[in-house]
């Protein structure tokens, strides 16, 4: 009873954990996606002699929300796995699974961080640039076709690495509990007899 009751929970936090890593991850792709096609062109900027103005545009808005929810997705799917790394038990075949979840950890987090400087450096320059300020140096930028894009496909990345991960520590932790029950029936069988 108690067996069952455990792979029921574990079954439905990892639905959760699920759930609520790929929602914000799909949102933040959406919100890049949306702001790759809104972003400013090359006929929103205004010159008044030498100096240039860009408006701040909608995208602002758009990456601010990408930013967040790609980071919420990545706390929320590190959470999850590094809670079920910290429950797990030290056996050699558990270090291997350990070793590779680790591995698919560290590379959704180098996908994340890349794509977090490319979303937010493109969202920095979606905002007002006044004349003699610009975005550097006193100049005016404008984002770069698929800069947005390559953002929304990192996110994505960073997610299926994420659940990746999770789903080997999940696949391992059916393992666990699996022996664990087999253990205790085969003691019982030992002590019927």
């Amino acid at each position: 009873m108690f067996h069952f009751h455990m792979k029921s929970l574990n079954q439905y936090s990892f639905i959760l954990f699920f759930s609520a890593t790929t929602a914000t991850a799909l949102i933040s792709s959406a919100l890049c996606f949306t702001a790759e096609f809104k972003k400013s062109k090359k006929n929103d900027l205004r010159f008044n002699e030498k100096l240039c103005h860009l408006p701040q545009s909608s995208v602002f808005w758009l990456g601010i929300a990408a930013l967040i929810s790609l980071t919420l997705s990545q706390i929320i799917g590190s959470y999850f796995i590094c809670r079920k790394l910290h429950s797990s038990h030290n056996k050699p075949t558990v270090k291997k699974r350990l070793t590779f979840s680790c591995i698919l950890m560290v590379f959704s987090w180098m996908s994340f961080a890349v794509a977090a400087v490319l979303i937010g450096g493109a969202t920095s320059m979606s905002r007002s640039q006044p004349y003699g300020e610009g975005w550097l140096d006193g100049e005016c930028y404008l984002v770069k076709d698929g800069v947005y894009v390559s953002s929304a496909l990192l996110g994505l990345v960073a997610l299926s690495l994420i659940l990746g991960s999770a789903a080997i520590k999940m696949s391992q932790r059916q393992a666990e509990e699996d022996r664990k029950v087999h253990a205790q029936v085969d003691e019982s069988v030992e002590s019927i007899s």
